[in-house]
């Protein structure tokens, strides 16, 4: 059986099957205004959509990040940095992309196990 939350006309914001979690791209909504802020609001995001599904972050198996300017790197990191669990760090990638808004800076992919 598939699972999903907040089901849209174009995507769902989540997905759950055979135990993982799928998580569309979360991108900030409110409009901080750095990367930090809206790293913060992301994570926060991801935060409440994997706990709707009954899990949570030491369980993300992946992560997708995608950087309008990579010079935002480090910032970005410096906020995920006190987001993971030691010990539960992802496989993670990170690149450069043109993201749908020019406002958003940063969009995270999450797969998580249940």
């Amino acid at each position: 059986m598939v699972q999903r939350f907040d089901v849209g006309a174009r995507m769902s914001e989540m997905s759950v099957h055979n135990g993982v979690c799928y998580l569309a791209g979360q991108v900030a909504v409110d409009g901080a205004p750095d990367i930090e802020g809206q790293t913060r609001e992301v994570l926060a995001s991801i935060d409440a959509l994997l706990a709707r599904a009954g899990t949570d972050k030491t369980k993300v198996l992946r992560a997708e990040i995608f950087l309008a300017d990579m010079a935002d790197f480090p910032a970005m990191n410096k906020v995920w940095d006190t987001w993971v669990v030691a010990g539960h760090t992802p496989a993670r990638a990170t690149v450069q992309a043109r993201l749908a808004k020019p406002e958003w800076k940063v969009e995270i992919v999450i797969t998580a196990a249940l």
